[in-house]
């Protein structure tokens, strides 16, 4: 399971979650892997696994400390309290609370189509940027930031970004190749 949910943080793409309701014990290791999170007003977040005597070991302890305070971390952790949309907002844990489910699902899917609209390589290397820098000191995620940047400005996307932008039009990017598993590399 923490290889699952790490998959998500780790992803090419950003992965956007839409929470309606309980997100409780593994769903909040499943969403504080994510990259966006948008709510709606019931939605409440609950680290359950210290109400059945157990330790959250899925990802919880070690990435929601990266994303809202560690006191607020700690006083879910330790009591199984419910952390509600507001709250999360105030935090930082969520990006937005949508008045119905389905305002939620069409703004998740707007942001979506938007950040599919980018230079996909572009993407990538923000993403990759952003985790680094969330992990390493400034002046390492700046030397790293260098490496990256080499290699996307070599990148074809660059040159159809600024020739689409000039033109006012969209960008056409060819999709990713297909991800393949180990054992069909050769």
């Amino acid at each position: 399971m923490q290889a699952t949910f790490t998959k998500l943080e780790t992803l090419r793409i950003p992965v956007i979650a839409a929470i309606q309701g309980g997100c409780i014990g593994g769903a909040v290791d499943m969403v504080s892997a994510c990259c966006i999170r948008y709510a709606t007003p019931q939605t409440f977040f609950c680290i359950q696994e210290i109400n059945i005597g157990m330790v959250a070991d899925v990802g919880t302890l070690q990435r929601l400390p990266k994303l809202i305070p560690l006191a607020v971390v700690k006083e879910l952790a330790y009591t199984g309290r419910r952390l509600g949309a507001d709250r999360a907002l105030q935090y930082g844990l969520v990006n937005a609370i949508f008045d119905t489910p389905e305002a939620m699902l069409d703004a998740a899917l707007a942001c979506a189509a938007e950040i599919a609209s980018k230079p996909p390589v572009a993407i990538w290397g923000t993403k990759q940027a952003i985790h680094y820098a969330r992990d390493h000191s400034v002046d390492d995620a700046l030397k790293q930031m260098g490496w990256l940047q080499g290699m996307i400005w070599s990148n074809r996307h660059v040159m159809e970004s600024v020739v689409a932008m000039k033109s006012k039009r969209a960008g056409e990017f060819p999709p990713y190749k297909p991800l393949k598993r180990f054992s069909e590399i050769g």
